[in-house]
């Protein structure tokens, strides 16, 4: 598994930090950052946010907050990982001709 660095929290200490990575095979965004509090948990959990699909945090899944001031950075994740998406496609001779979701 190879990891593309894409950029921490610009005002981060020595430890800790919000962090952003793309995996190169697979084009993921990798994010660490702050374990949402109870509070935002419990909104979280207990609102069906999409009809028919179930409420609540499943177990293998988490919350995480991420600074607003991280939005350039996740933009840069987010090209990163189109730019791997589609190093990938063009290496499979997949149809490119249009975004991934847009099919």
């Amino acid at each position: 598994m190879d990891l593309q660095f894409v950029g921490i929290d610009p005002s981060t200490g020595e430890e800790g930090s919000p962090t952003v990575w793309v995996e190169e095979e697979t084009a993921d965004l990798v994010i660490q950052g702050v374990t949402a509090e109870e509070v935002l948990r419990a909104l979280i959990d207990g609102t069906q946010w999409v009809p028919g699909h179930a409420p609540g945090i499943p177990a293998h899944e988490t919350v995480i907050r991420i600074p607003a001031r991280m939005v350039p950075i996740l933009r840069e994740a987010c090209n990163a990982a189109e730019r791997a998406q589609l190093r990938g496609a063009v290496g499979a001779d997949a149809d490119v001709s249009s975004p991934p979701g847009d099919a």
